[in-house]
């Protein structure tokens, strides 16, 4: 039997790293996709076993099937996507721009639909699929300055529970793994933007967000990493929205 093959987007940092590196250590081979190549070689280079690395911009309407074809001629179809690429914007509803909207649509609900109408037909003809999409507990609940970022998060879930329903029956599961504020890039960027407009240091920003997980600490990509895989092997969770935010989100 060949072996089973991962595709990881935004897989050059942060989570996407920590979970390429577990479906690694888990006998996949691993696909990865980001803007960085050199950023994609580091993960690459910390995976155990096979990897092909597919730099691009998962927001280009062409890109997504550039990328699949680019790994099925090399390592056969996916058999797992973590679909993680997103990124986040701050600002009122009454500042947030045009272009800062689409900015968050098509990245964290776009890419992601486009990545999961992709992988599903081979799927579903195989009979066997994983399917695990990078939410975030805003997919769930709003906060303020982050509408743009809420509505995208909260499109995505309803996407992945859409599509489940769909496959349930076809040996394919989507889920969403939904974290509150975890120790990455992107949270450093927020604690930097913190800093910029309310004149906090670095250390006070960092500490208001540790607080908004009961357990009064970030949730650390690893922790990320152990959902996703938890959804890959257990084809009873489907259709859900697993929280990773240390008790703060119950629903």
């Amino acid at each position: 039997m060949s072996q089973p093959v991962a595709l990881v987007t935004g897989g050059g940092r942060g989570i996407g790293r920590a979970v390429a590196v577990a479906l690694s250590d888990n006998g996949y081979a691993v696909a990865l996709t980001a803007r960085s190549r050199a950023e994609l070689d580091e993960t690459a280079a910390a995976c155990a076993g096979p990897t092909l690395v597919h730099e691009g911009d998962i927001t280009d309407a062409t890109f997504v099937d550039d990328l699949f074809a680019a790994v099925e001629e090399q390592l056969g179809a996916v058999d797992v996507l973590v679909a993680n690429a997103g990124a986040g914007a701050s600002a009122s509803v009454v500042r947030t721009t045009d272009e800062q909207w689409q900015r968050m649509l098509d990245l964290n609900l776009t890419a992601p639909f486009r990545c999961v109408r992709r992988a599903l037909p081979a799927m579903i003809e195989r009979r066997h699929g994983r399917i695990v999409v990078i939410a975030s507990v805003a997919a769930k609940i709003g906060e303020p300055y982050i509408a743009a970022y809420t509505a995208s998060k909260h499109g995505v879930l309803g996407m992945v529970r859409s599509a489940a329903t769909e496959v349930a029956t076809k040996g394919v599961t989507v889920n969403a793994v939904c974290p509150g504020y975890v120790d990455t890039p992107m949270t450093a960027h927020t604690i930097d933007q913190i800093v910029a407009k309310t004149g906090r240091t670095s250390e006070e920003a960092r500490a208001t967000l540790a607080a908004k997980q009961p357990n009064g600490r970030l949730v650390t990509v690893d922790e990320v990493a152990e959902a996703v895989i938890a959804c890959v092997r257990n084809g009873a969770i489907n259709g859900q929205g697993i929280n990773i935010d240390g008790g703060g989100t119950t629903a």
